[in-house]
């Protein structure tokens, strides 16, 4: 069934009430229900027991991530929690042992896989606090999961998203082309068509080497950050995949490029990074074009998801203060 003929509000309910359906899959307490807490991506729900107990599913889009790709996902959680020394969340298996489930939507005519995930009781730092200190931790995190990932012997076939200058900018983006984002005027797409340019020049040249590209988690932003009395967590793997070490920080100041805390925020993640493990002059130096390749790739992605919150409150602004990031990007390399 072509799901556009239903308004967002339409599927959002449809998809509900799949969630709801779906939770006999696991062993819950009766009377167990699940509420919609966030739509992105994918659609993420709370499920609450009437015991008290909690725990959070999510049903992922469809035709994103492949039963197999959603397979690796868990196992490289798993693993940092297990031997890398990165606390994630627990994933519940369901009652036939699998962490992965799927369930059909007959209103929707749709199949999604589901996984659901132990809720962890903490916040998130809000961006208008003091966020040099948790910019420093997520450095460390982010290099501990770099370490991790370069030493890991992956299971085979591995299948993970990969983000490089083609899905990206190629002709199949993943999120689609930042040209086709929203209020891209002739000035603006000159700019950026330039930056585009000066990305992937750049990257060429960097280079692909096991210690600047592999394993990622992708979208390692404070948000994906649960923190209590005594420890953090990593939350959120959906988009973990191959792409370049340094990605992680863009991606971490993702939708607040433009804060003017920025460069004190580089410099307490890269102190972070450097605790842990090495990092060169070149890759330190690199992390301005990462950062103008993640935000033409949110452009793109803005553009994409439209029906999305973020996307709707965004779209105004965001490729005009792309422009401006640009301006000064080219700027610092003339």
């Amino acid at each position: 069934m072509n799901t556009a003929k239903f308004s967002h509000e339409e599927t959002m309910g449809y998809l509900s009430s799949l969630a709801n359906e779906a939770l006999e899959l696991w062993d819950l307490p009766e009377g167990s229900k699940a509420r919609l807490i966030n739509v992105s991506e994918n659609e993420t729900f709370l499920v609450e027991a009437p015991n008290g107990l909690k725990s959070i599913l999510r049903i992922h889009r469809e035709n994103y991530h492949t039963e197999t790709a959603i397979s690796c996902e868990h196992a490289w959680s798993r693993a940092l929690n297990a031997e890398g020394g990165v606390k994630t969340p627990d994933i519940l298996p369901g009652k036939n042992g699998s962490t992965i489930q799927s369930a059909t939507s007959e209103a929707l005519g749709q199949k999604r896989y589901l996984a659901m995930f132990e809720f962890v009781e903490g916040s998130e730092p809000g961006q208008q606090d003091d966020l040099t200190g948790g910019f420093e931790e997520l450095g460390e995190i982010a290099a501990k999961t770099h370490v991790h990932s370069i030493g890991w012997d992956r299971s085979e076939p591995f299948e993970r998203l990969v983000w490089d200058l083609d899905t990206v900018f190629g002709q199949d983006a993943t999120w689609g082309h930042w040209r086709d984002g929203p209020n891209i005027g002739t000035q603006t797409r000159q700019v950026l068509e330039q930056v585009e340019t000066t990305v992937i020049e750049r990257l060429t040249q960097y280079g692909r080497k096991p210690d600047r590209f592999g394993l990622i988690h992708a979208d390692m932003r404070l948000a994906n950050l649960l923190i209590t009395d005594d420890e953090t967590r990593l939350i959120d793997f959906d988009d973990c995949g191959l792409g370049w070490l340094m990605y992680d920080f863009a991606a971490g100041i993702s939708f607040m490029e433009d804060d003017l805390r920025i460069p004190e925020l580089k410099d307490a993640w890269v102190r972070g990074y450097r605790s842990i493990r090495p990092l060169s002059e070149e890759d330190e130096t690199e992390i301005p074009t990462f950062i103008m390749m993640r935000r033409l790739a949110l452009l793109a992605w803005i553009g994409s998801h439209s029906e999305v919150d973020i996307a709707k409150e965004l779209a105004p602004t965001f490729a005009p203060i792309s422009e401006e990031l640009g301006r000064k990007y080219l700027a610092s390399l003339a």
